[in-house]
């Protein structure tokens, strides 16, 4: 029996600020192209780690047609908002993202869990279907937003593909995580700078023989 659990050990980040960018971001690591949704016990995880489902929740349907089914809608969400930052169409993709937006989410109802407090579940057995539904309605209020659309950028560290919603004061943040794209960026270039001194340092020392 597949559960789903707490918060995952696995290599799960959760910088983007939306669910759909979370999606996207399964597919592309830090450090270049890395697979992250590589099987139904990983995409079980996801769905709970993301917040999709509420943990406890039993994820025994989830299989290889789910996964399949979550990376096509991650590959139409990556090109829909990289054509969306490039100023370009990418109309079979909005249309892949407005067909699942269609069909209606997850129901969820309030229990009464340990100790009385109230708790999140579904309502229903879950279905690929209605939560690839979930996730589809998060794009389209995303781009939808003014506000939301206006903070969509992309990671500008070296190898980082990643999406996230810039709501820093001013709208300056350069990077998906300041902890781990910033960090190596700041990293990067301390070793750059120091380079550069010392090659700037080294003076060629005339050969004391020549006459």
């Amino acid at each position: 029996m597949r559960m789903a659990a707490g918060k995952s050990s696995c290599d799960w980040r959760f910088d983007s600020g939306r669910p759909c960018l979370d999606l996207v971001a399964t597919g592309i690591g830090t450090n270049g192209a890395c697979e992250l949704l590589d099987g139904a016990e990983r995409l079980a995880d996801w769905l709970v780690a993301t917040g999709l489902v509420p943990g406890g929740t039993r994820l025994d349907a989830v299989d290889e047609t789910w996964v399949a089914r979550f990376r096509q809608l991650r590959t139409g969400v990556d090109r829909l908002l990289t054509a969306e930052l490039g100023g370009g169409g990418a109309g079979s993709a909005l249309d892949r993202v407005n067909a699942l937006a269609a069909e209606a989410p997850p129901g969820l109802r309030a229990v009464r869990g340990r100790g009385g407090k109230l708790v999140r579940e579904l309502s229903t057995d879950p279905e690929c279907g209605a939560l690839l539904a979930a996730v589809a309605r998060d794009v389209v209020e995303l781009l939808t937003d003014p506000v939301a659309r206006a903070g969509l950028r992309r990671c500008e560290a070296d190898n980082c593909r990643r999406f996230y919603l810039d709501t820093s004061r001013g709208h300056r943040r350069r990077w998906c995580s300041s902890e781990v794209c910033g960090n190596r960026e700041r990293v990067a270039r301390h070793r750059r700078r120091v380079a550069a001194v010392s090659v700037a340092g080294t003076v060629a020392v005339p050969d004391a023989t020549v006459p």
